[in-house]
């Protein structure tokens, strides 16, 4: 947004007429001041919704629903009900919220036809672009000591959390601080879709991922993203590109991230057959995550104080581990028997999905998110996310004779029951629907897909026909290239779009002519991140609850146009 357009939505929002209570009077007199009961509901909202610049924005902004005397009354009592009982009754709070959020009109993107490009780029302009980002990843660790991500709300909320999902949250998640969380992140974008202030929160994009344009960005460190940063330096070595410099700091970025991923962020965990399990959780205790000192004490005071393990930073550090040449001890573990104890069983275990947002698909044989640390705590219930099964595939895949996967019945069968949910995904279509997915993009699932593909063809014929006798990877191949060759790639895409579909049609074997268009995006985007980078932060992955909360970083884009370029031009150098 231009400058000219940010005031004038400001003013809009400072002067609009006031047609009924706004949320400050409908929370004030009961959250802004109280004693007794849970309080942190009230600190949540003085911090979140209660500061100055959105009590200002938001001030004027009114619901006609709740001139109703009765109506605000009822939202009145859930608010004290929620501040107050020492077992609230959270799907009886929350369904005066939800009646509330019909028609706030929150929709996913819809990015219009894009004329194709007739000719790709040179070698020269791609392999520019690979010296950029290298550089740009190295020179981030070398200042920071690590590669950082950064995390920003987005008020608005996600298009897929309607009233229905929200009292899914409410009823399905564990831990009272992110109940609390929800419930008034999603009271205030009922307000915020009424009020001028929404263009401001959330404009327009070029594009399907949202560009990280919020003000307030909370830079920290994971095992999940340095995974992720591993991959990327590996492949900047791997072309050839880096100086003899660049090189040995990529080699050390990498050795250090490797240790971060193994021993700083791995905790002891039990496991279902009743023995203690080494995994990795995504934000590692103490100073280890580098949150700025005055973030810390927000994360806490908005209900983030628990964070524990998950089963896709496992799996991505292992992976990248391995990829790396570790030999640490902790990847001996046979993952396959730890997350067997996750995976969803219909009839059985299926309660184990107490966050169901994504209903709308079969969790039979997929691994749920979340995993129990040795106190047994559980904050975020459990999700599943199609995304997640396809990196347990592919670390699987990676380690398959290190694990003894195909020697192993009971292994083989948890690697056969995850393509089989793969295949029930895919094949009903709705790996397109953004609804599918908890943490991510349909966009980013084609990339992942083809990042387990390379790791599934990289086996002997003999045992990729006992891992696939019914050749689900080739069907699934086939609908993924149909959604970005004839999807993803003819709309207007942003770098970050581009680089996941050349992740895809790279990984997956497509013709080299097919690069075009996303080829042609990431070069002519290269500097639009100024003085932050190469590119700008796009939305990696986010939480749809507590509010849309997304995950990325101008590091993050730099990393996925690198490994995006670097399959790329691999295969434009062997086919010319």
């Amino acid at each position: 947004m231009s400058l000219h357009e940010i005031a004038g939505g400001v003013c809009r929002a400072l002067t609009v007429k006031k047609d009924g209570p706004s949320l400050y009077d409908v929370c004030d007199p009961v959250l802004q001041a109280y004693r007794g009961g849970d309080p942190h509901l009230g600190k949540f909202y003085r911090t979140a919704l209660g500061n100055p610049p959105l009590r200002a924005l938001l001030r004027r902004t009114g619901l006609p629903a709740l001139k109703d005397p009765d109506r605000l009354a009822g939202l009145r009592a859930a608010l004290t009900e929620a501040r107050d009982a020492e077992a609230p009754d959270w799907a009886a709070i929350g369904a005066p919220v939800a009646e509330l959020m019909d028609g706030i009109g929150v929709r996913h993107p819809a990015p219009p036809a894009a004329n194709a490009p007739v000719r790709p780029p040179g070698i020269a302009e791609i392999d520019r672009a690979i010296r950029k980002t290298g550089a740009h990843l190295l020179g981030s660790f070398g200042k920071n000591g690590f590669i950082p991500t950064y995390a920003a709300f987005n008020l608005i909320g996600d298009a897929d959390i309607g009233g229905r999902e929200m009292l899914m949250a409410l009823t399905g998640l564990n831990a009272r601080g992110y109940k609390n969380s929800t419930l008034l992140f999603s009271l205030a974008r009922i307000f915020i879709a009424h009020s001028p202030a929404r263009a401001l929160i959330n404009p327009p994009w070029r594009g399907i991922a949202e560009p990280m344009w919020e003000p307030v960005q909370i830079r920290h460190r994971s095992a999940y993203y340095d995974a992720f940063f591993t991959e990327a330096l590996l492949g900047f070595v791997e072309t050839g590109l880096a100086s003899p410099d660049e090189a040995g700091a990529a080699r050390r970025a990498i050795a250090d991230m490797v240790d971060f991923c193994l021993k700083t962020s791995a905790e002891e965990v039990p496991s279902h057959d009743g023995s203690n399990v080494r995994v990795i959780t995504a934000l590692a205790p103490g100073r280890h995550p580098r949150f700025s000192r005055f973030f810390a004490q927000i994360k806490q005071d908005l209900g983030f104080g628990i964070y524990v393990p998950d089963c896709d930073t496992t799996a991505c550090s292992f992976s990248a581990a391995t990829q790396a040449g570790s030999d640490d001890p902790i990847l001996q573990q046979p993952l396959l028997d730890f997350y067997r104890g996750y995976q969803v069983r219909a009839g059985a275990n299926e309660p184990v999905v107490t966050v169901p947002l994504n209903d709308n698909i079969d969790y039979e044989g997929g691994v749920v998110t979340w995993i129990d640390n040795l106190a047994g705590e559980r904050p975020y219930g459990n999700d599943l996310d199609p995304t997640l099964n396809l990196d347990i595939l592919e670390v699987s895949f990676r380690n398959l004779n290190r694990w003894q996967i195909i020697e192993t019945p009971q292994r083989l069968e948890t690697v056969h029951r995850i393509i089989a949910f793969q295949k029930r995904l895919v094949e009903s279509g709705a790996f397109k629907n953004p609804r599918s997915h908890i943490y991510y993009l349909p966009e980013l699932y084609s990339a992942y897909f083809g990042r387990c593909y390379a790791a599934f063809i990289a086996l002997p014929l003999a045992a990729q026909r006992v891992i696939d006798p019914g050749n689900v990877f080739a069907l699934i191949r086939a609908r993924v290239l149909g959604y970005v060759q004839g999807d993803l790639i003819t709309h207007e895409m942003n770098p970050f779009d581009a680089a996941l579909a050349l992740m895809a049609l790279a990984h997956l074997g497509a013709e080299v002519s097919t690069f075009t268009p996303a080829l042609h995006c990431i070069v002519q985007g290269l500097g639009e991140g100024g003085r932050k980078g190469p590119y700008k932060a796009y939305e990696w992955n986010k939480m749809k609850t507590p509010t849309r909360i997304l995950v990325g970083g101008p590091e993050v884009t730099s990393a996925f146009v690198l490994m995006a370029l670097a399959l790329a031009r691999k295969r434009m150098v062997a086919a010319s």
